[in-house]
């Protein structure tokens, strides 16, 4: 899926028009599932039959659109969005194929907010052999600084990590320089590997990517997670 709507992007025919551009969707929540039209135009001086409508990467199904586009006429786009997973600032792409096999596009623009933030989310594990221990601390928070967060691991986690925490006031105007002693409530966690497992696909890979979920009561849709990396120890 990456590689076609990467070479639709390259290729793409202009023939319909989205705008502004990007198109924007506004705010979400992280893990929001929102329904989201797109409206445009043929502005092409022919008629054009669409085969089929996808998304760049995930989160969008439920395509609804017209199969024959009038040169000259409107076209709406209708696909739900579900946000779980993203943060930030986004920039997804809709993929619109003709039945003559031409692609055209359209580039999203819109901002998840996730209710709660890490002060780190990569970490590296080294080198890395089978039944190693490591060990990494960090701090989080909630976004609007208001409460303290209600953080867990997620249970799919637990086959390889485990995790504590205690609480803590936090200094955050300087990401890069967290401090305790502050006026954020917020979390202190250690998050610990009970032995990293190689399984499946990663049997070939020498490199280790291990995203680690969390999970909270107080925002059961949110999607936290952190990132593991590093290269295993032949």
């Amino acid at each position: 899926m990456a590689a076609i709507t990467c070479a639709a992007m390259s290729f793409a025919d202009e023939s319909i028009r989205f705008v502004p551009e990007p198109y924007p969707i506004g705010y979400a929540d992280q893990g929001e599932v929102k329904h989201v039209v797109l409206k445009g135009a043929n502005v092409s001086g022919k008629e054009i039959s669409l085969e089929s409508v996808m998304g760049q990467g995930v989160g969008m199904s439920n395509f609804k659109f017209p199969k024959k586009i009038a040169a000259g006429s409107e076209v709406t786009i209708e696909f739900d969005m579900d946000f779980a997973g993203m943060d930030g600032q986004i920039n997804p792409v809709v993929v619109m194929v003709g039945t003559d096999g031409k692609p055209y596009t359209a580039t999203l623009d819109g901002f998840v907010k996730a209710p709660v933030f890490f002060g780190e989310k990569l970490f590296d594990t080294g080198f890395y052999a089978k039944g190693e221990k490591r060990t990494w601390t960090f701090y989080v928070w909630e976004t609007d600084k208001k409460e303290r967060p209600d953080l867990f691991l997620d249970p799919a986690a637990e086959r390889e990590f485990s995790m504590t925490s205690k609480p803590v006031m936090l200094n955050v105007d300087k990401l890069d320089q967290i401090k305790e002693g502050g006026k954020v409530p917020g979390l202190k966690v250690t998050l610990t590997t009970k032995g990293l497992l190689r399984e499946g696909l990663e049997l070939k890979q020498r490199s280790i990517r291990k995203i680690v979920g969390f999970k909270s009561k107080k925002y059961p849709k949110a999607t936290p997670e952190v990132l593991i990396v590093g290269y295993w120890k032949e």
